[in-house]
């Protein structure tokens, strides 16, 4: 049996979250500070397990929900070495001067409800098909962490939208995703910080392109490690925290999304690198989701066509228009307009892929609790599964 002696921290928070977004009850979490009635949960001993834990707790909240006929505003528990606040007041909780999560019962449902107030990861988020990602989850309500290697980046974009919003909307953090101290620290953050996650979107990712007759084996496992293997380490660290906030209701549902691409769907010349490592990430949900399912863990994903705008693309220096031109990968093309005008000419629909496009396929797979383990094409028509 699990017990609280190795950080508590890590275990108990995603607990509490759990406990207060109970499905059942139709509960959300908010981010707002409540000044009502209270519910404290009571010392948590170390070598308590966490299963017999989760059990006092659900009773004390039947039993006071009886009683009161209402839902605490204010869930809070003691423990002398525990230094973390909870959910909704982030700075409050940053400074640890609170242990509080507050709740209140749940809007009118729609799609553009589906990730309202929940807690987001996006990696690479701090530009391209990432930083779009991040706009639109928080436009549709969700508290979202940019995680990034490029941390002024992601400081820059989060206070941007938290001065739109006049409020925290969203956080930055330092991530390399090829590294597991790395991805531990920041979900040991994030969790200390918000007390869970409900969507990891792994997008980081990276390309280079060649021929497999001349490609540097340096360029191949680059890409490699950090579009295939850096999925896989960020399912490891996230998964555990989706269990746990799972464990109080068993119908916590979550989600973990990797951007993978057209090109995890089918082979592209002189692209083996990235189509190899897009289609190891498809193999990698699918298997994910088998064994996540237990926990209400959805893995699926989205496989978007060619962002023709962004800067993975467009970039003047490095992007791929320029890496293609140079490659000789378009015949007959003498410009970087001939490389661009080719790529459309491919898509039936006549455009590239943008991120109003992705974040629809995102919502779909967040509202729909009845699949997993998918990958989902957003390409125009240019690839159609069979």
């Amino acid at each position: 049996m699990s017990t609280f002696t190795d950080n508590l921290a890590f275990e108990i928070a995603p607990l509490l979250r759990g406990l207060t977004f109970d499905g059942k009850k139709g509960l959300i979490v908010h981010r707002c500070e409540a000044k009502s009635v209270a519910l404290n949960l009571g010392s948590v001993g170390e070598g308590d397990s966490i299963e017999e834990t989760v059990k006092v707790w659900r009773q004390k909240l039947d039993e006071f929900t009886s009683t009161y006929r209402l839902w605490p505003a204010v869930i809070g528990f003691d423990h002398p070495d525990l230094q973390f606040g909870l959910g909704t007041n982030y700075d409050e909780a940053v400074r640890g001067e609170g242990v509080s999560m507050v709740v209140g019962l749940a809007p009118s449902f729609t799609r553009d409800d589906v990730v309202r107030d929940s807690v987001a990861i996006v990696t690479g988020g701090a530009q391209g098909f990432g930083e779009g990602i991040v706009r639109s989850l928080v436009e549709y309500g969700a508290f979202v962490w940019i995680a990034d290697m490029n941390e002024a980046g992601a400081k820059k974009l989060a206070d941007e939208l938290n001065w739109e919003a006049c409020i925290t909307v969203a956080k930055a953090v330092q991530v390399n995703v090829t590294s597991e101290e790395s991805v531990k620290a920041m979900m040991d953050r994030v969790v200390a910080e918000c007390g869970g996650v409900d969507l990891f979107i792994s997008n980081a990712g990276v390309l280079r392109s060649g021929s497999v007759k001349t490609m540097d084996l340096k360029d191949f496992q680059f890409v490699t490690d950090v579009d295939y293997t850096g999925f896989f380490i960020c399912t490891k660290f996230a998964a555990p925290t989706m269990a746990l906030q799972n464990l109080p209701s068993r119908a916590y549902y979550t989600d973990i999304i990797t951007i993978s691409s057209k090109s995890g769907l089918e082979g592209s010349n002189k692209n083996g690198a990235y189509a190899g490592a897009k289609f190891g990430t498809i193999g990698l949900t699918q298997s994910f989701a088998l064994e996540l399912v237990e926990d209400n863990i959805k893995v699926n994903a989205v496989c978007p066509g060619n962002f023709l705008d962004g800067p993975l693309w467009s970039d003047p220096e490095k992007g791929l228009f320029v890496q293609y031109l140079a490659a000789g990968k378009v015949p007959g093309a003498k410009s970087v307009e001939d490389v661009r005008r080719s790529y459309e000419s491919k898509v039936p629909m006549g455009r590239g892929c943008t991120t109003a496009d992705v974040i629809k396929a995102i919502l779909y797979i967040v509202e729909q609790t009845y699949e997993t383990g998918q990958a989902v094409p957003v390409t125009g028509g240019q690839v159609m599964l069979n």
